[in-house]
């Protein structure tokens, strides 16, 4: 094989493996749940963000709005003190002019900010949904996982076992069986006449012994009654 080849099957072999890999769904699940966690923390840090400038924009227009009835109130306080006489007019209108102008400036700056504050909430409402929606999704993934990977193993197992089946040469397999039981029997069968054998030998043995310690009367067939007789034993 030439080395052109070599290089191809080396490469083609690679190229299936990051195949494999790219098409197993429990580690595409596991990134893609990495990545959504990851989504999840950079959404929750723009929400945060987002959230304290409303809330901020929120306070400056209530602050901007406290200062407009603040010189509102001292520009009727200048007017009603020049009209007891304590303040010249002039001067108290040109006070109370000053003032006034600070109202319109604080007013305005309030009612600013305060739109202001209500886009960057209605941003903040938007983000915490995708937040929402990211969690929800994170934890679907999660199940998800749980339950591939579940099933992963009981596939691999049932796999490995049907293979290690589908190995085995049925027909072989009963007829070392019929072969097994075959030898059983036979080894059964010798046993039983071995035994039978010694049994035998035993009780004959047994019978000639207790004849002749005279512990039991043997009947005595008619030949031995005939051989008795010529050997005169009564």
């Amino acid at each position: 094989m030439s080395i052109f080849k070599r290089l191809f099957k080396i490469g083609q072999s690679h190229a299936h493996s990051a195949l494999d890999s790219f098409e197993d769904p429990i580690r595409m699940t596991e990134q893609g749940i990495r990545d959504l966690k990851n989504d999840l923390s950079k959404a929750m840090t723009s929400l945060a963000e987002v959230k304290g400038i409303a809330i901020r924009t929120r306070k400056e227009a209530e602050n901007n709005k406290k200062l407009a009835s603040d010189y509102e109130r001292k520009a009727m306080l200048l007017l009603q003190k020049m009209q007891s006489g304590g303040l010249d007019s002039h001067e108290a209108e040109r006070v109370a002019s000053e003032a006034l102008s600070k109202i319109e400036s604080h007013s305005g700056e309030a009612v600013r900010l305060s739109q202001e504050a209500e886009r960057h909430e209605q941003m903040g409402n938007n983000l915490q949904a995708n937040v929402n929606k990211i969690k929800t999704t994170v934890t679907t993934y999660e199940n998800d996982l749980v339950t591939l990977k579940a099933r992963a193993r009981t596939a691999a197992s049932t796999r490995k076992i049907n293979e290690q089946m589908a190995k085995v040469d049925s027909s072989g397999t009963i007829a070392m069986l019929e072969k097994m039981k075959s030898k059983v029997e036979e080894d059964e069968s010798l046993a039983q006449a071995y035994g039978d054998i010694v049994s035998a030998d035993k009780s004959v043995d047994n019978e000639i012994d207790l004849a002749l310690q005279g512990g039991q009367r043997v009947e005595a067939s008619g030949h031995l009654l005939e051989l008795k007789k010529k050997m005169g034993i009564v």
